[in-house]
């Protein structure tokens, strides 16, 4: 049978708080306004969005959402491109990765247009995707929130009820942000996420991407001199 610790008032034992703590294996979101960058997403989405209704016709009513095809070749998200891309290497150098052999590529980055109750169910992304994130263009009132939950399943297994559920602690399973236009978030692809219902009657748009790494191009040598024309 187990044992039963007392709990005594003996101040020789310090309390948890006064302890040495060391924190290892964290997973990190990383969030940064960008509204700079709202024109471009709009009207790339708009066009991508209209070819693919036109395509599909009436959304389901079970999962009321559309989504465009890639954009990441679409001129009038280069500078967008750019920026993810470049953020997403450092994000992966600062995390202690030795990024000065790779370079980041999208793998896939497209628009989500949910309507009223839709929602997305908690998933990853495999299959060679080291970063993901989003970029919120449209968020009404009531619109789903961006969940992110626990990755270390042996702790959801053994998890005590938490004290507050509001408030954001290590015993906490999940986390949510409220999604706010302009609003870009980045995380690993290994951390699952969801989105809650969606319950405004207007429509929430974001465009989500997913990156990998490939290996970057090995430096060319300079010659000292230009060659000799024979």
């Amino acid at each position: 049978m187990p044992v039963e610790t007392e709990v005594i008032g003996d101040t020789s034992i310090p309390p948890a708080k006064q302890l040495n703590a060391f924190h290892y294996f964290p997973a990190s979101v990383y969030t940064i306004d960008k509204p700079e960058f709202l024109d471009a997403a709009r009207a790339a989405s708009k066009e991508s969005l209209a070819k693919r209704k036109k395509e599909q016709g009436k959304a389901s009513e079970i999962y009321p959402v559309y989504m465009s095809g890639n954009l990441w070749d679409d001129p009038r998200m280069e500078e967008f491109t750019a920026f993810v891309g470049q953020t997403a290497w450092n994000i992966l150098n600062d995390q202690g990765y030795d990024m000065s052999k790779f370079n980041t590529i999208f793998t896939e980055m497209w628009c989500q247009e949910h309507y009223k109750h839709s929602g997305m169910e908690q998933h990853v992304h495999g299959f060679g995707s080291q970063l993901l994130g989003f970029y919120f263009i449209d968020c009404p009132k009531d619109s789903s929130r961006v969940v992110f939950h626990d990755p270390k399943a042996g702790k959801v297994q053994t998890n005590l009820p938490e004290a507050n559920m509001h408030n954001a602690t290590p015993a906490s399973n999940m986390i949510n942000f409220e999604a706010k236009p302009g609003m870009l978030m980045f995380t690993n692809a290994y951390l699952p996420h969801s989105f809650t219902r969606h319950a405004s009657p207007r429509p929430m748009r974001f465009i989500h991407f997913n990156l990998s790494v490939q290996d970057a191009p090995a430096a060319c040598p300079v010659p000292d001199q230009a060659p000799e024309i024979i």
